[in-house]
């Protein structure tokens, strides 16, 4: 089976040549890395943290993510770990996944050894979360001279499960399976305004968030995924895909990674100049 895209034509642009176009423009943009990646894939990198609204607002961060992965070893595999908006488990997905620029495979193989450590399968979790398909666009990019290679792991994280124990399951199946893996962790940080009903200071709103995540980044950048959680829950800060996030940081640890370092951060009050509803949005390399 192959899950359709869900938010092509929303989040960013249906056609083929649309899609590329604004992906380069992410690249380029005075709020992306300024320039397309380069050609030699050199870096060794354990995974990367990157946004997932829609390319107009956050493309620009996620290709700093995605310019590392560009210019990286490609990795065997890319397990990507996405959250439930609408409540979903714990999950993974089998299925091929479609975008504008063709079909990703999924490991199944990797996919079912996963099943049997205690992931459950479940399609109709993914079938209107946009959180992971966001991301495959731009994986196809950083690596469009390996599509043919290009293997995924869709997985949404959920707290119903441990965020400790899916690491230590993911870690253990990369082990065992002697996959090169490259975790991919999909979240916007604070959501700021009455459209997230989160509204915890009203005067000097820029300076507020931009402190507010940073202090999240400073423990992330720890890779100590309790800390960062015990951040959100005293400051309330309402980053969506805090649970990715640990289950990224710890399977990380495992798997050797040593540090992590912010790669740029800006909020969507910065692109469009209101900072009446905004949300926050870190790119995120972790080595």
């Amino acid at each position: 089976m192959v899950r359709k895209p869900i938010v092509a034509g929303q989040f960013y642009p249906a056609d083929f040549g649309e899609l590329n176009a604004q992906i380069e423009d992410s690249f380029n943009s005075k709020f992306g890395p300024g320039a397309l990646p380069i050609k030699k894939r050199t870096k060794n990198i354990r995974g990367i943290i990157a946004p997932h609204a829609g390319y107009i607002y956050s493309g620009p961060g996620a290709a700093w993510a995605y310019k590392e992965i560009a210019e990286s070893k490609i990795a065997d595999i890319y397990i990507i770990l996405g959250l439930s908006h609408s409540g979903f488990g714990t999950c993974l997905s089998l299925d091929d996944w479609e975008t504008p620029f063709g079909i990703i495979k999924t490991d199944k193989e990797f996919g079912n050894k996963l099943i049997k450590q205690g992931i459950k399968q479940d399609e109709a979790a993914h079938q209107q979360e946009h959180s992971i398909e966001v991301q495959l666009p731009f994986l196809q990019f950083a690596n469009k001279e390996y599509l043919k290679e290009l293997k995924i792991m869709p997985i949404i994280a959920s707290p119903d499960k441990a965020y400790d124990e899916i690491a230590k399951i993911i870690a253990e199946t990369v082990n065992e399976s002697r996959r090169k893996a490259c975790i991919i962790t999909s979240s916007d940080f604070t959501h700021f305004g009455f459209n997230y009903a989160f509204f915890p200071f009203k005067t000097h709103i820029k300076e507020n968030i931009y402190a507010l995540d940073k202090g999240a980044i400073e423990q992330i950048n720890t890779l100590n995924a309790y800390k960062f959680l015990d951040y959100t829950e005293q400051t309330g800060a309402t980053i969506c895909g805090k649970y990715p996030i640990a289950v990224a940081l710890e399977a990380s640890k495992l798997l050797g990674a040593k540090k992590s370092r912010l790669l740029h951060y800006y909020t969507s009050g910065d692109i469009i100049g209101d900072y009446g509803s905004v949300v926050g949005y870190a790119s995120i390399l972790i080595e």
